[in-house]
């Protein structure tokens, strides 16, 4: 599969682009005040059938900076561990959700991908929305995580647990340092990439679609359609199947998160645990943005979806994230 091969190795190409800000859902609290959150949550957690909402109201709202304040403020006044306690009082997804808030986005991430490759099997969804979704910095970040909780490297778990052409994208996303953003646009070189030929020189190739940093997808996207008769989901799909090819289109979609969480609707456990980790690991990042093209994508919003497909303290959670309606 020579495009593939190409593609690979192309990976440290840029275009040039700005940085792209961030769009957060949970931001600092303004009036912050570690003592006094500690005390809720300890009144909280000791009072009798568990006050979820006050828990609720404290992690959901503060950053994850001033979580970890507010779990060394409860370590000295419970004299135990804030993770402990919320794990001995609460159950199920809104067990996961609040433990997952006491994690770092690189944590969360680094034991994401750890246990999508446990056990039997492995859960290639999860591999294809994170490492297609973070940027360079992040990855290096999970790296570094996973090095230190696991005494493992990342990069040779995923190559134990993937083949092929989709183990060799995976690990080109892990390994490679692409140039840094750019504010010069070279936009000649983006038109030329995308007139690139296809297997028979009858279309345009979609595989120039990583040349540029990640996230924002490359503007190769945009000016594909002027070269090719084609759809570039259609042309990906003719070239390659399977999780390569979802792997292609999350690259090239405004935000794999946002794929993902149209998934996750119908309330199993398992969509449950989808919802969580977008969520806990963007709220602090680009879950405005993920908002934003999963409204434009599926004509509602994420709130909406949310409130129509979770329940009780669980859903309650989920939109103190989200943050608000669209």
């Amino acid at each position: 599969m020579a495009l593939v091969s190409e593609f690979l190795g192309q990976l440290t190409l840029s275009y040039g682009a700005e940085a792209e800000p961030v769009f957060p859902t949970v931001v600092a609290f303004r009036d912050f005040d570690p003592i006094g959150d500690a005390a809720r949550l300890d009144a909280a957690l000791r009072s009798k059938g568990v006050d979820e909402q006050s828990i609720i109201d404290v992690l959901t709202r503060r950053s994850y900076e001033q979580r970890r304040e507010i779990a060394f403020e409860y370590e000295r006044l419970a004299k135990k561990e804030l993770q402990t306690a919320l794990k001995g009082a609460l159950s199920g997804s809104l067990e996961a959700l609040m433990l997952g808030l006491m994690k770092s986005p690189a944590q969360y991430d680094a034991l994401e991908l750890k246990a999508a490759m446990k056990g039997l099997g492995t859960d290639e969804e999860t591999l294809i929305e994170i490492v297609c979704s973070r940027s360079d910095r992040e990855l290096a970040d999970i790296q570094k995580v996973y090095r230190e909780v696991f005494k493992k490297e990342l990069e040779k778990d995923v190559a134990g647990d993937t083949s092929g052409d989709f183990a060799k994208l995976l690990l080109a996303l892990i390994q490679t340092t692409r140039d840094p953003p750019s504010n010069v646009v070279d936009y000649e070189k983006i038109d030329d990439d995308a007139k690139v030929p296809g297997p028979a020189g009858a279309r345009p190739s979609p595989f120039a679609i990583s040349r540029s940093p990640h996230p924002p997808p490359p503007p190769v996207f945009q000016r594909y359609k002027s070269y090719s008769p084609y759809d570039l989901k259609e042309s990906i799909g003719k070239e390659v199947k399977g999780d390569l090819e979802k792997s292609f289109l999350a690259l090239g979609t405004p935000s794999p998160p946002a794929s993902s969480a149209a998934k996750s609707r119908g309330g199993s456990r398992a969509k449950d645990k989808v919802l969580t980790r977008i969520l806990v690991s963007r709220c602090q990042v680009d879950l405005m943005k993920i908002r934003s093209v999963f409204k434009k994508r599926h004509g509602r919003s994420l709130y909406r979806a949310i409130s129509e497909h979770t329940k009780g303290d669980y859903q309650k959670a989920l939109l103190s994230l989200c943050g608000g309606d669209d």
